[in-house]
């Protein structure tokens, strides 16, 4: 009998929205168990929803949305895209450079896939948001990670960024504000990442779908500002700061020298036409979404959801002996250390699973992040701070006696 394997392009892929744990989880819920679920940023479960005219847009919209657009985009969308990049000062950002797509996941694969031949290796942040070292991977590239600084706010390491960049080196990606860190990059840093990239004639990519979920009144910048003579991608969108998850609505767009870029653009549009063209009726809320009041406000600021639950995990968090915490700048993720000495933990994966079969919290172990170290986990603190003081609790009561076997 003839069987069929996985093609062998992924057996050096490292990402797995399964995994496990999170298999474990479902196996818990088909047993009628209830699971709390910190391990997704996927606001809708947590009673976020998006704006009522959002909604009430797409409604109208769908009737006129059955026909495919044009591959990048309809024209409404990528002009408020382009609008939205003179807001970040992005420079020489054009209609035809600008790509809408089924959620920023997409593009990072097209990215990737028209980039990276065989042996190219490309720098991408650890810990880092994992489909970017999936996507290289699969594209044939290698994925080199540059250390984030915990001691340092979890800043990149600008002298390891330089040691680890060599003649394969094609590009460097920075995620900002960061997914698990929740860290936000002073200007000065992203100019000192601008000066390496200019000196090694690196493209630059920038995942920036959090950049309007920044708190404690600072502001976001967008590398590509800092940057007009070098060819860069920018990714966002509105899946976390409109809360449609969803309804898959992304973008990336091309900036600064693009004349570097002719022949990877080409292949960008190849893609690009390939996959026909992204979800119509999502496109049509782009305008709307990026014009006018901005709703996600509400949530970031003191008295806010987000603002308050993210207060009340840090301390909680910081005041469990064995835990400490970063405070995070932005997003709604943060990324506590374990005193691995304090607890014998030797393997991260097995801490999570050991904690979601005795408490039914189920969170993700730093090295689903390409964290090296067994000591870190992401919590994400969507949920209410009635359900995080529970949690919290329940994490504490579980550290108290855990020594890994």
């Amino acid at each position: 009998m003839r069987t069929f394997s996985k093609s062998s392009k992924l057996d050096n892929v490292l990402y797995d929205v399964r995994g496990p744990v999170v298999e474990e989880a479902a196996r818990m819920e088909e047993e009628g168990r209830h699971v709390l679920k910190l391990n997704i940023g996927n606001p809708a479960p947590f009673g976020f929803s998006a704006p009522e005219e959002v909604i009430r847009d797409m409604i109208s919209n769908v009737r006129d949305s059955q026909g495919y657009s044009d591959s990048r985009g309809i024209f409404s969308a990528r002009k408020a895209i382009m609008q939205y990049c003179q807001v970040k000062k992005i420079p020489n950002v054009s209609m035809d450079g600008i790509y809408t797509g089924n959620g920023v996941s997409e593009l990072i694969n097209l990215s990737m896939q028209a980039l990276l031949d065989n042996g190219d290796e490309i720098l991408i942040p650890a810990p880092d948001y994992p489909l970017w070292t999936a996507c290289a991977t699969l594209a044939g590239g290698r994925a080199v990670h540059y250390i984030c600084d915990e001691k340092s706010d979890w800043n990149p390491d600008i002298e390891d960024i330089k040691r680890k960049i060599t003649y394969k080196t094609k590009a460097i990606v920075i995620i900002n504000p960061n997914n698990p860190t929740g860290a936000l990059y002073p200007k000065e840093v992203l100019e000192q990442i601008v000066q390496v990239a200019r000196e090694h004639e690196l493209m630059i990519f920038s995942d920036e779908i959090y950049d309007r979920l920044i708190m404690d009144g600072l502001e976001h910048t967008s590398i590509a500002s800092l940057a007009p003579d070098l060819f860069c991608t920018t990714f966002s969108g509105l899946s976390k700061s409109h809360m449609v998850a969803g309804f898959r609505v992304g973008w990336m767009v091309l900036s600064g020298d693009k004349s570097k870029g002719k022949d990877y653009i080409e292949g960008l549009n190849m893609l690009s036409n390939m996959r026909l063209c992204s979800n119509v009726p999502a496109q049509s809320i782009i305008q709307t979404a990026l014009g006018g009041y901005q709703s996600v406000e509400e949530y970031i600021q003191p008295g806010g959801r987000i603002y308050e639950q993210r207060e009340y995990i840090y301390r909680a968090l910081n005041d469990i002996p064995g835990l400490s915490a970063v405070k995070p700048k932005a997003a709604f993720y943060i990324f506590p250390k374990l005193d691995v000495d304090k607890f014998d933990i030797k393997n991260d994966e097995q801490f999570a699973y050991d904690l979601l079969r005795e408490k039914q919290i189920l969170i993700v172990h730093g090295g689903g992040f390409n964290w090296e170290m067994p000591d870190h986990f992401r919590i994400v603190y969507l949920p209410d701070i009635r359900t995080l003081k529970t949690a919290s609790g329940q994490l504490a009561g579980f550290l108290e006696r855990y020594h890994q076997k």
